[in-house]
């Protein structure tokens, strides 16, 4: 596309790593697109003059008609590889439209259904690109036919392949709408181009030609069904599907693809041989939408929601919002709305932030409203702060020009921005105050935010030495601004940093990131389970006396402890006063009993006072609780921290309280000393046993691979499966806020014998005939699985699941509960801990 918009001047080759979008050097080296590009052109080209003198031979052809006006794209290359879905995602957010590119050979993969559904959550027109038909094993009508039975769509075919002998080498295409042939040199750079009308093609290649008319027949069936414009134009030709001219098909499609029907326009080509990427950018110039024909972008103003422009226009009644209403300076939006609404001079949306290391902090916009000028003062509605706008770019993937401003539908960069995130609502308010920002309710308008999807893989990193945390810790802040899908979380059990993504990949991407562009100090590791143990047997009572001398001060104090196993989900319901205290933590319950005071001839304390001024029930309460906490912090056996324990602390004051020489850490110590007591008392009658996390997994699969999901589960991976139903959630995300998108039960099973396919080469008639019969399966149809599986054995289970499911499994998970483990199980634990 760069090369015939005339941005390069050569060919870039994925294979090679000349690309322009993917300039990563981890891009370069895997050949895969790691993170969204955008750049900027012009089709059909600024140079280019109007009309054609020669269309056969040196410019670019256009199938339909020639252009004259020349159009603005801006152009956003996004991953392919599931672990970069948020990359997908966000850029999504901001698209008009979208040309979906499918492996001729591989036809619809997993991925692709997961990024069909993504776009549908946004509403997003899409055209379809079937690439790669040069390579052995295209199948273009296959491919065909899986557009219909996965993604449930009808699929407009539009252009046809040409293969050369009907079975040979794929020299070409056959537009359906235009009903021109157009020829691709082998070995040229596809600006040499040889078309022919349909008489010509028929002289020789009959058969092409055949199946060109079937084509144009379907297409105009097709359209008839979902345009009534095209029905009055299919009458007024008496029924010739030939005769109906290709500007109206093209402004039939057009009108299908805007208004959002199952109908999606396919297009054939090689990008690699350079065959076909033209007519592909005609057709995104004339069957996408521009920015004033996409729908008005949502925003919300508090517990008000609406349009953008009908906002700007003044259309959105905002009275029935009375609690937004009154501003912080006391005034009412809707009588000064005409004023306050015209000083809305800019609304724009971060949705990517990226550190460079030559320019800094890049904040990529989508400017909905207005215009974004340098210099000018943004106010970020989300954080309630102010920035000014310094440079402002427009970026041609690692290439930028700097401009003056940016405009309304146009995608650009801010430099120097240094809060500004992902997600963000950036407005400029002609007049406003730095620091407060526009009135009320003006300060909280948002534009629909970007959904992050959930983590599903989880690494330790942790910094190469004490002197580096701080640095690592700024890179990491670095990180997570770039990439929201990454999240951070601190082990409490190991102390471990845990980081956590979409991926194996996109965590070993984000540290190869991390230590070679953010040169931070800092390996990355698998993770250590916090595993627990639990008492088998009652232990104590314990008594221990703490006589010491710590730093020059004496403490002295005692008190008795007994444990003995908590029952599962047992509350001991225990009457608590000033004497008693019951505490509830970690999975443990700890009682504290301080007997009532009794008066004795020579006591150490008078009847009215029976505690030493400096102690109270209170302080004695929290010492004792804190001195068991420490004990249960280290179980007798295996050194993991203690769980479904029941302690119980008893003191007298009258025998084990002394005084002055009782402190609360003198008392905190004797609880830590005589609870170990008790804990090894437990252990030598019984010994304790470990006890693991269990995690609450809800998994989405298709029905055809619920079977081997479900095996693996509950065979492979010790878990309980909980319920098995159907997945009413959208496919585009798993958590998805709104619900805006279609879920694939509210999707239409497409009637594949409606549904035309060219033939493809060498396929036999039984291949051809097998999905033609009956409507299409709906062996995809999503299930959902919901487990109670141990963490152990979920890290690392997005690749297995990925491998059992053909990649379109995906799960989320929640920490349940600590469970007991039974004794294979734990043997096998303790085993891999040893190193054995």
């Amino acid at each position: 596309m760069l090369y015939y918009s005339g941005y390069t001047r050569r060919l870039g080759d994925v294979d090679d790593g000349s690309t322009v979008t993917d300039f990563l050097p981890a891009e370069r080296a895997r050949g895969i697109t790691i993170q969204s590009a955008a750049i900027t052109f012009h089709w059909p080209p600024l140079t280019q003059e109007s009309g054609t003198k020669n269309s056969q031979i040196g410019k670019p052809v256009v199938a339909y008609a020639p252009e004259v006006q020349s159009y603005t794209i801006n152009l956003i290359d996004t991953p392919g590889h599931a672990d970069f879905t948020f990359e997908v995602l966000r850029s999504l957010r901001i698209l008009d439209g979208a040309v979906c590119i499918l492996d001729g050979v591989a036809g619809v993969e997993a991925q692709t259904e997961k990024v069909w559904y993504q776009a549908a959550t946004y509403k997003i027109p899409k055209i379809i690109f079937i690439n790669k038909l040069d390579r052995d094993g295209a199948a273009f009508g296959k491919t065909i036919k899986e557009i219909a039975s996965k993604l449930h769509s009808w699929p407009a075919v539009c252009q046809i392949p040409w293969f050369e002998g009907g079975n040979g080498r794929f020299t070409g295409i056959v537009d359906v709408v235009s009903l021109k042939a157009m020829l691709y040199p082998e070995g040229g750079d596809g600006k040499t181009i040889k078309v022919m009308d349909l008489a010509e093609l028929e002289t020789f290649q009959p058969r092409l030609a055949e199946e060109a008319r079937k084509a144009r027949f379907a297409l105009v069936e097709l359209l008839s069904e979902y345009d009534d414009i095209m029905v009055e134009n299919y009458l007024d030709v008496d029924e010739d599907h030939l005769a109906i001219s290709a500007t109206d098909i093209v402004a039939s499609l057009r009108r299908c693809v805007l208004r959002q029907t199952s109908v999606v326009p396919v297009f054939a080509g090689a990008s690699f041989r350079n065959i076909g990427v033209q007519p592909v950018l005609d057709a995104i110039i004339r069957l996408l939408p521009s920015p004033e024909e996409c729908p008005d972008p949502e925003i919300n103003l508090g517990r008000f929601s609406g349009g953008l422009r009908s906002l700007v226009d003044g259309t959105l009644a905002l009275v029935d919002a009375p609690a937004i209403l009154k501003g912080r300076h006391g005034g009412n939006l809707k009588k000064s709305s005409p004023f306050t609404i015209q000083k809305l001079e800019t609304c724009a949306l971060a949705f990517k932030v990226v550190n460079d290391p030559k320019r800094g902090v890049l904040v990529y916009v989508r400017v909905y409203h207005g215009a974004v000028h340098r210099n000018a003062m943004l106010f970020n509605t989300n954080l309630q702060l102010s920035e000014r706008a310094p440079r402002l770019l427009e970026m041609y993937a690692s290439d930028a020009v700097e401009v003056s401003s940016i405009e309304s539908g146009q995608i650009g960069v801010i430099v120097g921005l240094k809060y500004a995130r992902t997600g963000d609502t950036l407005l400029v308010y002609s007049g406003a105050n730095p620091k407060t920002g526009p009135p009320t309710p003006l300060n909280a308008l948002q534009l629909r935010p970007i959904d992050v999807p959930p983590p599903v893989f989880f690494a330790s990193i942790e910094p190469q030495s004490l002197s580096e945390e701080q640095p690592v810790a700024s890179a990491l802040a670095l990180l997570l601004r770039e990439d929201p899908s990454l999240q951070l979380s601190v082990d409490e059990d190991s102390g471990q940093t845990l980081l956590s993504g979409m991926g194996e990949l996109h965590l070993e991407i984000a540290r190869d990131r991390l230590v070679q562009d953010l040169k931070a100090k800092a390996s990355m590791g698998k993770i250590e389970i916090g595993y627990r143990e639990c008492i088998g047997a009652p232990g104590g009572p314990e008594t221990t006396l703490f006589d010491r001398e710590t730093a020059g001060r004496r403490g002295k104090s005692e008190c008795t402890v007994s444990v003995s196993p908590l029952a599962e989900n047992l509350v001991q319901d225990l009457q608590t006063g000033d004497e008693n205290a019951l505490f509830r933590q970690d999975g443990n319950q700890i009682n504290v009993a301080i007997k009532k005071f009794i008066s004795q001839n020579g006591g150490h304390d008078s009847p009215t006072s029976p505690l030493p001024t400096h102690l109270s029930y209170s302080i004695i309460h929290t010492a004792l609780k804190n001195g068991v906490l420490a004990a249960l912090a280290r179980g007798p056996q295996y050194s993991f921290a203690l769980h479904s324990t029941y302690v119980s602390v008893t003191i007298d004051p009258d025998t084990q309280i002394f005084g002055a020489d009782t402190t609360p850490s003198a008392l905190s110590t004797a609880a830590r000393l005589a609870t170990q007591a008790a804990l090894k008392a437990s252990a030598k009658q019984l010994p304790t046993s470990l006890m693991e996390p269990v995690m609450n997994v809800i998994i989405s699969v298709d029905e055809n691979s619920l079977g081997p999901v479900v095996h693996d589960l509950s065979a492979s991976r010790g878990g309980q499966i909980s319920s098995l139903d159907d997945a009413d959630i959208v496919q585009a995300t798993t958590a998805s806020r709104n619900g805006s998108g279609q879920t694939r039960e509210d999707l239409p099973l497409i009637d594949l014998r409606r549904v035309y396919a060219p033939p493809d080469p060498f396929e036999s008639a039984s291949i051809a005939g097998g999905e033609d019969f009956g409507i299409a399966s709906n062996g995809n149809r999503q299930r959902t699985v919901t487990a109670r599986v141990p963490l152990k054995e979920m890290v690392g289970y997005l690749k297995y699941l990925r491998s059992l499911t053909g990649g379109r499994g995906t799960f989320v998970m929640s920490v349940d509960r600590f469970e007991r483990m039974n004794g294979q199980r734990e043997k096998s634990v303790l085993r891999e801990m040893k190193g054995l």
